[in-house]
């Protein structure tokens, strides 16, 4: 038996990325994975097909998870397509590097507003949903930031260590609809986002990390896999740093 066959998954920010690995291996182990993107379609499409090419089953939707009313029709829209929701992965995200003095209110308020409101948006909505059916797994992606903060990076490492913070409160208030709530922390991994990296950046980077690579988006995806699975059952709460040995 496939580890999530018969459930029903949303993957926010999976148009590429971590995202887009974790809504793919989502499908190849059973789940139907409703495949959110915001901006774009084509990239979602695109996943979307991937998934269906492997067997599964896959529907895109679009939603600026900042904004509270329309992460309520998205997840309607959701239940509408596939009458529930099992899994709710919150990794939708933004960067708007900068260091703190020249930050402006705009770069902080935007950051803040799509990785940490907008996770407590969905959760919001989805729990309800959840809670109705007395199961539920909701995994939040976090970064190594969020755990031990980054220059350059007040607004993102702010809104990450957040999120933590919600994962925690979230975990003891569903504990007893039998609701799970963890995080992922990934460290540097292979997306567009590293990629653009000035060689000596990566190279300092690479120095921090003990099995001296970066990681894949699959690694952040079969963890996710393992704690939106059974296996998992019997955690919640907690924080895994998938980072190559980088935050001990």
């Amino acid at each position: 038996m496939l580890m999530l066959e018969g459930k029903v998954a949303v993957v926010t920010g999976a148009s590429g990325g971590i995202g887009r690995a974790i809504a793919v291996a989502f499908g190849k182990a059973g789940a139907s994975v409703a495949v959110h993107y915001n901006g774009n379609e084509a990239k979602a499409a695109a996943v979307k097909a991937e998934i269906e090419e492997a067997g599964g089953k896959a529907e895109i939707f679009r939603c600026n998870v900042a904004d509270f009313d329309a992460c309520s029709e998205f997840i309607k829209n959701v239940v509408k397509t596939f009458g529930k929701i099992d899994i709710l992965v919150n990794n939708a995200g933004i960067t708007r590097d900068g260091l703190i003095m020249g930050m402006s209110e705009d770069d902080f308020d935007a950051v803040l507003d799509t990785n940490l409101k907008g996770s407590f948006n969905c959760i919001r909505f989805a729990s309800r949903q959840m809670m109705r059916k007395k199961y539920g797994r909701i995994i939040n992606i976090t970064s190594v930031s969020g755990v031990a903060g980054n220059a350059g990076q007040a607004n993102y490492s702010a809104s990450k260590a957040g999120l933590i913070g919600l994962t925690k409160s979230v975990a003891k208030e569903l504990a007893s609809r039998n609701i799970t709530a963890n995080a992922i922390a990934p460290g540097f991994v292979k997306t567009e986002m590293t990629d653009v990296l000035p060689d000596d950046v990566k190279e300092t980077a690479m120095k921090q990390i003990p099995l001296a690579r970066f990681a894949e988006p699959e690694d952040i995806a079969n963890a996710a896999v393992f704690l939106a699975s059974d296996l998992a059952s019997y955690i919640t709460g907690q924080v895994l740093l998938v980072d190559g040995g980088m935050v001990m």
